[in-house]
């Protein structure tokens, strides 16, 4: 009898060419859409009802069934809500990690085992898992560009064995061949970016929906005030623009960028330079850790440590401070660690786990 795999179909290329690899590898292959937020965005630029329709063309193309779910309660109070509260303590959160953990791999993972009685759920993640000495692993996609293994890092090892990545072995460029080759309507569809129901450059309109927003000082690292903030949720560590600062003739000189955030004080901090010391970090500390499988721990090991999904990863040591603190020491400063996101530990490109980064090592402090 042929094993059973619920595909999550989001009506993206990635997931399509999944689904279609799958049944090549002669599967028993059906797609589930989720529906994670109740609004569409007015100016087009991420549309469920688009994205269902994509996915429906897709299944029907492919001759696989489609069920189709509404999360949204479930990613509001799990995940909205929830990044919310982080943006309110003056953190910057990542919210496409916690939509990984709870939705996909929690809701999603559990509808598809206990109520479509499957055998493997598959994602269209670029990433890879690798079963060794019946272990499995994480380990970053073979496109290293698209890699997504960093937003994955809570998966542990009893779940992951049951999680298929079919194009992780694959580059992007491949991807979207295949499904032009195969006739697929969605080959040349654009990559969603930011979160998945907003435009980037909606951000700030959006959160303005729903947290309060207080006007503030700017201030140089000596406390001289120098500009006016249009609230401390729009600005992250190492932002350039926005500050509306630069042209101001009492600071001439090197662009200004966001050193630190105090919510208490309602303030931000500004240097200028993007190589400013005082942007730099040597380390930090990362709580909530988690572990995709068992972890042999070595403090006179070198491990490599990836502070952002768009930055390279970089050789570190870490120190474990308690049961749920781990200090991290990169081999070289790094620039704008920012508290609220994930620093993930790898070794070479196997993922081991990670942490939300609660503080920075500065540099000067």
């Amino acid at each position: 009898m042929r094993k059973k795999v619920i595909v999550a179909m989001s009506g993206g290329v990635d997931s399509s060419v999944s689904a279609w690899l799958l049944l090549q590898k002669g599967y028993h292959v059906e797609g589930l859409f989720m529906k994670n937020w109740e609004e569409d965005d007015k100016n087009g630029y991420c549309s469920s009802k688009k994205d269902l329709l994509d996915a429906k063309k897709v299944c029907q193309k492919l001759g696989i069934f489609l069920h189709v779910i509404n999360f949204s309660y479930e990613y509001w109070k799990y995940v909205f809500l929830k990044f919310l509260k982080i943006y309110k303590n003056g953190h910057t959160p990542n919210p496409d990690i916690l939509c990984n953990q709870i939705i996909k791999f929690k809701y999603f993972y559990n509808f598809s085992f206990q109520i479509l009685s499957a055998d493997y759920i598959a994602t269209g993640h670029y990433a890879q898992r690798i079963k060794k000495k019946n272990r499995y692993y994480l380990y970053r996609a073979e496109d290293l560009k698209k890699d997504q293994s960093y937003f994955l890092y809570t998966l542990k090892e009893e779940k992951l064995s049951n999680i298929l990545f079919p194009v992780g072995k694959f580059f992007k460029s491949q991807i979207r061949r295949i499904a032009h080759k195969i006739s697929l309507s969605v080959f040349d569809k654009k990559d969603s970016m930011g979160i998945c129901f907003i435009s980037p450059n909606n951000f700030t309109l959006f959160l303005k929906k729903y947290l309060f927003v207080k006007k503030g000082n700017v201030i140089t690292m000596s406390n001289k005030i120098i500009g006016i903030h249009e609230g401390i949720y729009y600005y992250t560590i190492g932002q350039r623009t926005g500050l509306k600062i630069g042209g101001l003739k009492n600071t001439p000189g090197f662009p200004w960028y966001v050193v630190k955030k105090n919510h208490i004080k309602n303030t931000i901090t500004v240097v200028q330079g993007s190589r400013n010391p005082y942007l730099l970090s040597v380390g930090c500390i990362i709580h909530k850790i988690s572990w995709i499988n068992k972890f042999k721990y070595s403090e006179h090991f070198f491990y490599h440590v990836q502070i952002r999904s768009q930055y390279s990863p970089i050789s570190c040591r870490i120190f474990f401070l308690n049961s749920k603190d781990i200090k991290i020491i990169f081999r070289i400063p790094l620039l704008s660690v920012t508290p609220g996101q994930s620093a993930v530990l790898y070794n070479i490109n196997c993922c081991l786990g990670g942490g939300i980064i609660t503080n920075c090592i500065p540099y000067i402090s």
